[in-house]
């Protein structure tokens, strides 16, 4: 894999793969973001991300992949993953880690058992589960996850360093404090709006607005904010950045 020389001083990109809600905006993949430094790390991996990543080299070379829940949006592309890394076009490359919430392997089997390849997930890769507030170390990154509300799914939001940058990725989450903790003095807060302003989409909350992701923001401390999973249809403010897919950024 791609790892950098030990003692190099590497600069940590995040480049988005894709950036659209649970339905697709036009032409766009979903959840898929990949962090290089020392290594790479692919954090989320939805419908789109695998076909998107081939347009820059033949397999995905990457170290690892963190998977926030599992709504399909945010990791049904793990699933063709398999398929072409059981015809070999992946070109016998490494297993990437995988890590996953809690339980998540059990999952994994139920949908082998419905797909009808048993351990199919953990020949594609290494599989690992994440613990909520420990920091994990992969792709020559820690990462800690922490839990958001997200209807009534466990969900998790990423923080991301080498460090020296840091990443807050929010995953997919309604308003809560936990937020402001995620994201706190990062380099870069990755946060979603999906609401039209001053909507509401179920109870529990699933997702913010973009007054909720500014809030949750300007209380963090943290640099930047570039705001994610939104449909094309809801405007932004301006001096409000907007993730497209192949948009790429250093930290």
């Amino acid at each position: 894999m791609r790892m950098r020389g030990v003692g190099e001083d590497v600069e940590v990109r995040l480049i988005v793969v894709g950036c659209s809600p649970a339905w697709p905006n036009p032409g766009g993949a979903q959840s898929g973001y990949l962090v290089e430094g020392r290594g790479r790390l692919l954090l989320d991996c939805g419908p789109g991300v695998l076909a998107r990543l081939r347009e820059r080299e033949d397999w995905p070379q990457v170290d690892a992949i963190a998977i926030t829940h599992f709504h399909l949006d945010h990791w049904g592309d793990l699933v063709p993953w398999v398929w072409g890394t059981m015809f070999r076009f992946d070109g016998d490359a490494p297993r990437p880690e995988l890590w996953l919430p809690p339980r998540g392997r059990g999952l994994l089997e139920r949908f082998e058992a419905t797909l009808g390849t048993p351990k199919m997930f953990e020949q594609t890769f290494e599989l690992h589960e994440y613990d909520l507030g420990r920091t994990f170390s992969t792709a020559g990154l820690d990462v800690t996850a922490i839990r958001v509300p997200h209807y009534q799914i466990e969900t998790y939001g990423f923080r991301v360093s080498d460090g020296s940058a840091t990443l807050a990725y929010s995953g997919d989450t309604g308003p809560s404090e936990k937020l402001v903790d995620l994201a706190r003095d990062a380099d870069l807060f990755l946060c979603e709006a999906t609401l039209e302003r001053g909507a509401l989409d179920g109870e529990p909350r699933g997702h913010l607005d973009i007054g909720e992701a500014v809030a949750a923001y300007e209380a963090s401390g943290a640099k930047r904010l570039l705001v994610t999973h939104r449909p094309d249809e809801l405007p932004l403010d301006d001096g409000l950045e907007r993730a497209r897919d192949w948009m790429e950024l250093e930290l």
